[in-house]
């Protein structure tokens, strides 16, 4: 109660200026005309009013964090409120329950050092305490503490639900992938981006590097995936890195399954990518490493080539030195992690198998047999590189019209509206590299359907083969056969090497040697 001033009169009590802050995890029902944090504050504010005898007086300013969690200080709204309070614009803090300040011990006591360092005191409306008293301080830490554990609990039910939803093979959300939409919680293939991902694996297969792909793929004007939220906010559609390019080449979701932490299981969505592709691309991202080309220090011809067979593993070039003399060959890598006595053959000559290799390349031009064998597998890799350029065409086609129909819906006057005219400018842009990227298939299609090598072209070449080899560089040499050769297979147990020629490889390499002899 209030005394006297001498003249009869009660003394006013001094002004206590209160805020109110109020917070709410996620962001669901906000849009209401009257929310939760409306309610926090109308709580916070019926207090205030029946604590006006003693002078407190609400401050106008709104403290609301809307979508915040409560498990760090990383929140607008407390930062200005903890702002006010070191420039002494406030005297004391008023909330519904404890744990909307924060839900962290440690956070918490960080908030009370800076209301005490201040002078500011804590109310909780719904929890009567007083932080002045050490019995109060008591109170307010166990109430605390019980509000840190049921937020770890919730983070531990959380986990524990993700990691099920996985094992089931569901999706359980994130960022939705290039090649599918999310529709009901479930991946829906949208067909034009899953031909767009078909091509960048085989970009990587036929290139064996990221940076080379990447650049490919800025070129056609490709991005990573395009959605929007349900706040109608546009997130993704970023031009590939490294980093992305790897990121999608090693996604498990292309080949049907899901990944949680070192576990994979089946998926329920459809996939987009052959498994045979999806492993070989693995095999190459391994052997390769992350930054992408294969060095070559010792100038090995079959280095990234050359597989044992009979362990279904790569065989690593390496080599010893006697004296001036070095010696080198190629060893089957799980006889070198597991013992030599797990392999039929774990080391070949290096030397005598390039030579064995490259022969058979010579026989190409000498044999019509193989010369015509090998020109008809050149034609069936042709086909197929025709049918996907002409599935990806059909895919853009596609694209484009429903982008040229949203884009005629967003064109229509509705007013001043800057994310309908942002959304134009981006679907434009769409359209243009759509319109440029369908102008280069036919181009390509063009080159396969009216170019492709006949028998006299690549005999000619490979007559002068001989020649042209022995005037290469070691370098230029594997770098000849990379392009020529996807695998080649050792079989120890049966004494049998097996040459796979690269789709168009034998294109081109005629093209190559052509090239060469006219310098």
């Amino acid at each position: 109660m209030s005394q006297g001033n001498g003249n009869g009169r009660p003394n006013r009590p001094t002004p206590v200026r209160c805020a109110i802050y109020t917070r709410k995890s996620t962001d669901e029902g906000l849009d209401q005309e009257f929310n939760s944090l409306d309610a926090q504050r109308e709580s916070g504010e019926a207090f205030i009013a029946s604590q006006q005898h003693e002078g407190w007086i609400c401050q106008p300013g709104r403290y609301d964090d809307g979508g915040y969690t409560g498990g760090n200080m990383d929140r607008p709204a407390l930062q200005r409120l903890l702002a006010d309070i070191q420039t002494g614009h406030i005297d004391c803090v008023l909330v519904y329950k404890v744990d909307r300040l924060s839900r962290s011990l440690l956070d918490f006591a960080k908030i009370l050092e800076t209301f005490e360092q201040h002078n500011v005191s804590f109310v909780s409306v719904t929890q009567q305490f007083n932080t002045a008293t050490s019995m109060g301080r008591l109170v307010l830490n166990v109430l605390l503490s019980f509000a840190q554990f049921e937020r770890e609990m919730i983070s531990e039910r959380t986990r524990d639900k993700i990691a099920a939803t996985r094992r089931k093979g569901k999706w359980s959300g994130g960022m939705p992938l290039l090649g599918y939409d999310v529709v009901d919680t479930k991946l829906v293939v949208k067909e034009a981006e899953a031909e767009q991902v078909r091509q960048i694996f085989e970009l990587y297969l036929e290139h064996r590097s990221l940076l080379p792909v990447v650049k490919e793929l800025n070129r056609r004007g490709w991005t990573t995936k395009r959605w929007t939220t349900k706040k109608n906010t546009v997130r993704g559609g970023q031009p590939f890195t490294k980093n992305r390019l790897y990121q999608l080449l090693t996604n498990v979701a292309y080949v049907g399954k899901v990944r949680y932490k070192t576990e994979v299981h089946e998926g329920e969505h459809e996939a987009i990518v052959d498994a045979e592709v999806f492993r070989r691309v693995q095999a190459a991202l391994q052997r390769n490493g992350r930054g992408g080309a294969v060095r070559n220090k010792h100038n090995a011809l079959l280095r990234g080539i050359l597989r044992c067979a009979s362990c279904d593993c790569a065989m690593a070039h390496s080599y010893t030195s006697r004296g001036q003399r070095r010696y080198r060959y190629y060893i089957c890598v799980q006889a070198q992690q597991q013992g030599w006595e797990t392999c039929p053959s774990p080391s070949l000559p290096a030397g005598e198998i390039e030579r064995f290799v490259v022969d058979q390349i010579k026989c190409i031009g000498r044999d019509p047999a193989v010369l015509a064998a090998t020109l008809a597998e050149t034609r069936r890799q042709a086909a197929e590189a025709i049918g996907r350029l002409e599935r990806e065409r059909v895919a853009l086609e596609r694209q484009r019209r429903d982008d040229e129909a949203e884009e005629r819906q967003l064109a229509v006057p509705s007013g001043a509206n800057g994310d309908r005219l942002s959304r134009l400018v981006e679907v434009q842009e769409r359209i243009r590299h759509a319109e440029r990227r369908l102008t280069e298939i036919d181009a390509e299609l063009a080159t396969l359907r009216g170019d492709l090598v006949d028998e006299q072209e690549v005999a000619a070449a490979l007559a002068e083969f001989d020649g042209v080899w022995a005037a290469l560089t070691p370098r230029e040499q594997a770098r000849v056969l990379e392009l020529l050769i996807e695998r080649v297979d050792h079989d120890g147990r049966a004494g049998h090497v097996t040459i796979t020629f690269r789709p168009s490889g034998i294109k081109a390499l005629a093209v190559e040697l052509g090239e060469e002899e006219a310098a």
